[in-house]
């Protein structure tokens, strides 16, 4: 037995729905990874803001807030005058660096859908636009009354600028739905927490070919360290440690 939701429709005509529109979905998507936002380059990010607000204004004819932050820019759209009681989080910067869509540009084939981003985490964005969009359909201009949706600028380094107005918004909401993707299409009810870290090793240069014995080699020490670093994980925890970023030497 199934029972009909208060709305009076059923989800399966959502299904039906998401299925119909399932070609203007992937346009965004491509339209969203064909702006390449990293992180680090708080212009690149900006200008994606900006089209993901034309997005929205095309898909929704609603106009999002932009929000500098620290230099940052985040959009936020919110329905109605009251307080968000459900927010969509999501983010649209990217850990690709710039030039990245030249060696993996979109492309869909064999039901897989590739290009930096893709997957974290600008499917799920454009996966909160349609959504918002098919219940508007279904419920009608005040139908989306209390629905935030609130995209981000710098979630891959951190939420450093984003994270106290992730906060505020969530605030007095009923739910927040994460909607960046998990592997194999669950749903994901708890995420780990992260630190960072920065070791700093300080050396003494001198000439390589004539006094090498005079120099002390701060990269070879940091080698030397990171299979302790890595030692700290713990599988058994489900914690994990990982150096990422390393630069050391001159020349």
């Amino acid at each position: 037995m199934t029972s009909t939701p208060a709305s009076g429709f059923q989800p399966t005509e959502l299904v039906a729905q998401a299925d119909h529109r399932l070609p203007d979905i992937l346009a965004d998507i491509e339209r969203v990874i064909s702006i390449e936002t990293p992180s680090s380059d708080k212009e690149a990010v900006a200008t994606g803001a900006r089209d993901f607000a034309a997005l929205l204004r095309d898909r929704l004819g609603a106009e999002a807030e932009l929000l500098e932050v620290e230099g940052t820019a985040h959009l936020r759209l919110r329905f109605g005058t009251g307080p968000a009681r459900v927010v969509l989080l999501n983010h649209q910067d990217t850990v690709w660096p710039h030039g990245t869509l030249e060696r993996i540009p979109f492309s869909t084939a064999d039901g897989i859908l590739r290009g930096p981003g893709s997957f974290d985490m600008l499917t799920g964005a454009i996966m909160s636009v349609h959504a918002a969009a098919i219940l508007r359909e279904h419920l009608g201009e005040g139908g989306l009354d209390g629905l935030s949706i609130l995209v981000s600028g710098d979630e891959e380094i951190g939420s450093i600028s984003s994270s106290d107005l992730i906060r505020a918004e969530a605030a007095e909401a009923k739910a927040v739905y994460v909607m960046e993707a998990s592997a194999g299409g669950a749903l994901k009810l708890e995420r780990k927490g992260t630190s960072n870290y920065t070791l700093v090793f300080t050396g003494r240069a001198s000439h390589a070919g004539l006094e090498p014995e005079k120099g002390i080699n701060a990269g070879m020490a940091l080698a030397l360290h990171l299979p302790l670093v890595a030692d700290l994980a713990d599988a058994s925890a489900g914690t994990s440690v990982v150096p990422t970023v390393i630069s050391a030497g001159t020349t």
